[in-house]
């Protein structure tokens, strides 16, 4: 009787345990999500693209953060890589310079972010976000 009871007991903390254990976006898969920044030079009337060497790109996981999670630098080519994560949504960011002539004494902020979110399903998945487009002034 008295193994009946732990083997009882023994099941319903596994059962218990388990049932909390739930994956979330983040580090720990083998999802990939991948993009390249293109940064457009204005110079007087003509606009320049080029990739943007260096750039700083964030990643927040899931949709409840106000502040990034990781961050990696673009390459030569302007190519960027979050890998390792698991699946779920994600928002990536980069910052883009605010056009002056469109900027206002109330909000004389000089960047502005470029925000786009991104939902992967399936594991072992390389998500190609295609290209993000950030100004230069």
């Amino acid at each position: 009787m008295i193994h009946k009871i732990k083997l009882f007991i023994f099941l319903f903390l596994l059962i218990f345990t388990f049932s909390f254990c739930s994956k979330v976006e983040g580090p720990g898969g083998t999802i990939t999500i991948k993009g390249k920044v293109v940064e457009r030079d204005h110079v007087g009337v003509n606009i320049f693209e080029y990739p943007a060497v260096d750039q700083d790109v964030y990643i927040i996981y899931g949709n409840q953060n106000s502040f990034y999670d990781d961050d990696v630098k673009t390459s030569y080519d302007g190519s960027f890589e979050f890998r390792y994560l698991q699946k779920g949504d994600y928002q990536v960011f980069v910052y883009s310079d605010v056009n002056p002539a469109e900027q206002t004494p109330d909000d004389p902020s000089s960047t502005t972010e470029v925000l786009e979110s991104v939902n992967v399903a399936d594991n072992n998945e390389i998500y190609d976000m295609g290209t993000i487009y950030i100004d230069k002034y």
